[in-house]
């Protein structure tokens, strides 16, 4: 059940809304702005996921915050992982078996980030618009391509794979309510997740990242988020 202030219609447009992210691929969005995009969603990790997540352990019967921490780690390392794993093949030369294990890992991503989605809800009205713009800047600002040596045709199917990734977790979370503390360890994956993925957009030279935007994004949310708590 959805808090009397949240339309029960809400969390399932918002869904939508972000599979529709996914299935256009590149957006048209330049820098500054896909920086800015990107020091937004970063924002919202460090200034209210994961302060939410550290003061609800106790309520979960944890005896210390440290373990959401910890799993927050645990996704930055995995992906960090498998970008590694991905960067060891020259571009153009990405055997299938890493391109299937690249789109399977970003679909599991992604299916994780709708189901949380409907979870959200049950918070208000609020807490969901704010998850779901920063999942969005986050989309925008993230390659959809996966950025690895595929064909065109390869790279439609894939952001198709992740749209529709989205709206299987959107559907999952509407008919099945995991347990807080499974849903509290899924945010607490997906934060590390999204911290990781920003960065590796963000840092290298040739992705033409812009600085003073991530800072500007960063700032304006980061500031939207403490003005709102």
């Amino acid at each position: 059940m959805s808090l009397p202030d949240t339309p029960g219609w809400l969390a399932p447009l918002l869904v939508v809304a972000l599979a529709a992210v996914h299935a256009r691929g590149r957006w048209p969005l330049q820098n500054p702005w896909r920086s800015a995009a990107a020091g937004a969603s970063v924002a919202y990790i460090f200034l209210h996921l994961m302060p939410q997540l550290a003061g609800a352990h106790a309520a979960r019967g944890l005896a210390s915050e440290v373990v959401f921490f910890a799993l927050a780690l645990a996704g930055l390392v995995a992906f960090y992982g498998l970008e590694h794993a991905l960067r060891r093949h020259d571009e153009g030369r990405a055997d299938a078996s890493v391109f299937h294990l690249h789109v399977a890992a970003f679909a599991t991503y992604s299916l994780t980030i709708g189901y949380l989605m409907m979870q959200r809800e049950q918070e208000g009205t609020l807490p969901l618009l704010l998850y779901a713009g920063a999942m969005a800047l986050h989309f925008l600002a993230s390659d959809s391509n996966l950025r690895v040596g595929h064909r065109a045709a390869q790279a439609a199917r894939a952001r198709h794979v992740l749209a529709g990734a989205v709206l299987l977790g959107g559907a999952l979370g509407a008919g099945f309510q995991a347990p807080p503390l499974l849903v509290d360890a899924l945010f607490a994956l997906v934060a590390g997740g999204i911290v990781l993925n920003v960065l590796k957009e963000e840092l290298p030279d040739e992705s033409g990242s812009h600085f003073g935007g991530f800072a500007l994004g960063a700032g304006l949310y980061g500031a939207l988020l403490v003005a709102l708590e």
